[in-house]
């Protein structure tokens, strides 16, 4: 249901992920023609005021993002939006990457104020493939990046986490590819293999 708390809990969530990152946040919503988007915008709209005044923070209707995704992705970089709206942008957003095989995902719970650290589940944006189980061709690295999504966010270990990230960026640099990202010009390797390139980099990185 549309509550002013659910809301409210998600832009925060918003707001505390881009002060982790580049400090901007877009909140989209359909205020031109939907109530609930109007509601949605108020709220964004003073939580940034009185709360989060030191986050760059723009409102975008939901069609135009869709629009500036594909046009000018540079400009976003955290985007809060109900699950509508999020679960279209989100496939979008995925495809700038070339595949599903590559987005992590993470649903994100409140900080507990007794730990600091935030409960939330961390998974591949895609699904379990079942068509392609036991053959070698599934992409393992939205999984791997989920990982590293969790050390940031739920533990606090934003330098193992870029770590994880940096290992996968080396082995792409170097040309290794699953058959879904696979280009012209680079070396297709199976699931396994990918695996191990990843711990080789990890490794290398580590030492």
């Amino acid at each position: 249901s549309y509550t002013e708390d659910e809301i409210a809990r998600v832009v925060r969530v918003g707001f505390e992920l881009a002060r982790k990152r580049k400090n901007r946040l877009h909140s989209a919503e359909k205020s031109n023609v939907m109530e609930t988007g109007v509601f949605w915008r108020e709220i964004a709209g003073r939580i940034a005021r009185d709360e989060f005044p030191d986050v760059e923070f723009h409102h975008i209707l939901a069609d135009n993002c869709a629009m500036q995704l594909v046009r000018n992705p540079k400009q976003f970089d955290v985007i809060v939006t109900d699950n509508l709206f999020g679960d279209i942008l989100s496939d979008e957003a995925a495809m700038m990457t070339g595949s599903l095989g590559m987005l992590p995902s993470a649903s994100l719970g409140p900080v507990d104020p007794n730990t600091g650290k935030r409960n939330a589940l961390y998974e591949p944006v895609h699904g379990s493939a079942p068509d392609i189980a036991g053959q070698g061709k599934a992409n393992p690295l939205a999984m791997l990046l989920s990982f590293a999504m969790m050390l940031r966010y739920s533990f606090n270990l934003p330098e193992d986490a870029d770590l994880v990230d940096r290992a996968a960026q080396d082995v792409l640099d170097a040309g290794f590819r699953t058959g879904d990202i696979m280009q012209p010009g680079m070396t297709q390797i199976s699931t396994a293999e990918m695996g191990t390139k990843l711990i080789a980099a990890l490794d290398r990185l580590n030492g």
